[in-house]
């Protein structure tokens, strides 16, 4: 046999051996949102996107099949409230010491992607960015707060000169899709200039603005003033179940400030939080309808192991108030992904980021707990055992994508396979 005619017999194997897919989830219950999918579906990845949703797609088109019967396949979660500017070293800071790193709470919790709330202002941003941005496997995104300085603490958060339109657009403009909105907190003083100054921004930058609306009752500032006059469409209005700002009118059910600024187009999202969810005003509202647009955490050193948790611990709270799990899975992939204006993710649609959630859904006796220590009981609870960014296992509970150990060869090595595995060490998944 000549060399010319191996080469070709070569040529002829690695073309035969060619898949059409990277990665193949196989048996899971598929929800999906965005293209009202929730059944038995397989899951086909190529090159970091989605390739294939369909029933029984064949196991030899892929080149690594993961088996995921009797598992829920979801987007990955996206959670539009947490605090992760770490490491600056600043005491009592959500520029430090009170933010956490993501990616030990986000990918074992099926979260791909967050938005850090208003941690680093434009003074700031570009430190965040070096810091954590560009060194996580999460993605991380940033609502800017409209304070310069970010969210240092009161004599940062409360100093007006330091509110400036111009610079913080500038800020945003230059980091467009990763500054994917404003954001104001904590502000207790009675002028309404912060929320002014962060529609502004928006405006300038077509980016939505987020409010904590810190102590507005103290300061005379009602709550329908900023959801109907201030607020745009579009706009998010987060700690919606704290109890704190008039979320609610005498009979308990939401308050005509809450009422009327859904009809206008304002998002309501939950941002848990250590101290801005309460049993005694979720309950009731869900009861009335009131259900968040996004659920979300507000995770940070004062949430992490309080009545918060994780973002999963969240969405189990919803379940526990009997909404679906299709529901509370929109709330917290493709609702958020919109209100971003990131609609290339939270979904499965064809081309779509192929960030993946596998959860398993536990049945049992549990109880979830809110700010004051007041417990919930449930009887669902989910636990994540597979996530994916951008097409890659980034994380695996039980590794159900590995061989075991004794069908391997004698003096096993590494089985890591860049085009579908990005657990190994030096590995980061794009930023954005």
């Amino acid at each position: 046999m000549t060399r010319v005619t191996l080469l070709l017999l070569s040529s002829v194997v690695a073309v035969c051996a060619q898949t059409d897919y990277d990665l193949l989830l196989k048996g899971g219950h598929v929800i999906d949102g965005k293209n009202k999918i929730s059944a038995l579906r397989d899951l086909a990845i190529s090159g970091g996107k989605i390739a294939a949703v369909a029933p029984n797609i064949a196991a030899s088109r892929a080149l690594k099949v993961v088996d995921v019967s009797g598992l829920y396949v979801t987007p990955g979660l996206i959670d539009i409230h947490v605090h992760v500017y770490a490491g600056t070293g600043e005491r009592g800071s959500y520029a430090g010491d009170n933010s956490v790193y993501p990616d030990g709470f986000t990918l074992r919790s099926g979260v791909t992607t967050v938005a850090d709330a208003g941690s680093s202002g434009w003074r700031n941003f570009e430190d965040f960015e070096d810091r954590v941005i560009d060194r996580s496997r999460t993605r991380v995104l940033e609502f800017l707060n409209i304070v310069g300085s970010g969210m240092r603490g009161g004599k940062y958060e409360q100093n007006l000169t330091d509110m400036e339109v111009k610079p913080t657009a500038d800020m945003a403009l230059k980091h467009k899709g990763l500054i994917i909105g404003i954001k104001s907190a904590h502000f207790g003083g009675p002028e309404w200039a912060p929320y002014e100054r962060s529609v502004e921004v928006g405006k300038a930058a077509s980016i939505p603005v987020m409010v904590d609306f810190g102590s507005a009752t103290r300061a005379g500032r009602t709550l329908y003033k900023l959801l109907n006059e201030v607020f745009r469409p579009g706009d998010i209005y987060t700690h919606m179940y704290s109890g704190h700002r008039g979320e609610q009118d005498d009979s308990g059910g939401p308050s005509k400030a809450l009422i009327e600024g859904r009809k206008r187009g304002v998002f309501f999202d939950v941002g848990h939080g250590g101290g801005s969810f309460t049993w005694r005003v979720a309950v009731p509202l869900m009861k009335a309808g009131f259900v968040p647009d996004s659920i979300s955490t507000d995770l940070h050193v004062g949430s992490m192991n309080a009545g918060m948790k994780d973002m999963l611990n969240v969405m189990d709270k919803f379940l526990a108030m009997e909404m679906s799990l299709d529901e509370v899975v929109l709330r917290s992939t493709w609702h958020p992904a919109k209100q971003i204006q990131r609609e290339e993710l939270g979904n499965f649609s064809h081309g779509a980021t192929a960030d993946v959630a596998v959860l398993r859904l536990e049945k049992g006796n549990f109880g979830f707990v809110d700010m004051y220590g007041a417990r919930l009981n449930g009887a669902q609870k989910l636990l994540c055992e597979l996530t994916l960014r951008d097409g890659k296992v980034v994380y695996d509970l039980n590794g159900i994508t590995r061989e075991s150990w004794d069908k391997l060869p004698p003096g096993y090595t590494s089985q890591n396979d860049p085009r579908w595995d990005g657990s190994s060490r030096g590995q980061r998944a794009p930023r954005r």
